[in-house]
């Protein structure tokens, strides 16, 4: 089967709408998804970037964000609470819920529960989360806090920046990425080989799958 990694962060607005829709459009076109948690804040840090300096452009994201969530039917009442999560531990707990077999489900949670008014990564509502899906918050918790947890959540960013990645959400097929919500169902097409700008035969100018 073929198969797309999709790089997000736990933090990300846009990344919501892609966690929101990823699942059911892979298994209609037949691709299996590898979900990277990724600190897309550090990548951005070594780049000089951040949003927080830009109040106009995240007024901007928040309604972008509105308008593509009543477009595709996901929930959207409000604007989430923003910047969150200072410690990234939310995106740490997805590391291990992903080595554990429980990460969609567990960020799938995280993310309705971010827009729904909770900060990501608060003590309460992540332990509410983690109790959500059977675990317990303390044990959980503290694997996300340890070294190795930290190495691997490490590794998945050193991936994203091998590959060229900047932007949460990303999707990734084989070296070739797409970079937001909107591109999400263009990676699929990828995927597939379906895209139209994939040409079989190769030579100068032309594009390779």
């Amino acid at each position: 089967m073929a198969q797309i990694d999709f790089f997000y962060f736990f933090g990300s607005c846009y990344a919501y709408l892609s966690v929101m829709r990823i699942e059911k459009l892979a298994a209609e076109a037949g691709i299996e998804v590898r979900w990277s948690p990724f600190s897309v804040r550090d990548l951005m840090t070594e780049k000089g970037y951040s949003l927080r300096t830009q109040p106009t452009k995240m007024t901007y994201i928040f309604r972008d964000v509105e308008r593509r969530a009543r477009l595709h039917g996901i929930p959207f009442e409000k604007p989430p609470i923003w910047p969150t999560d200072p410690d990234q531990l939310a995106n740490r707990v997805g590391i291990v819920a992903f080595s554990q077999g429980w990460g969609r489900e567990y960020t799938l949670t995280s993310f309705q529960k971010w827009f729904e008014g909770q900060a990501l990564g608060a003590d309460e509502s992540l332990r509410a989360t983690i109790r959500s899906h059977g675990r317990d918050p303390d044990e959980i918790i503290s694997l996300a806090n340890s070294s190795e947890t930290r190495a691997q959540y490490d590794q998945e960013t050193d991936t994203a920046r091998q590959l060229g990645i900047f932007g949460s959400p990303t999707f990734a097929v084989g070296q070739e990425i797409f970079w937001g919500d909107d591109r999400l169902e263009e990676a699929l097409a990828w995927a597939k080989g379906e895209h139209p700008a994939l040409i079989a035969d190769s030579g100068p100018g032309r594009l390779q799958a």
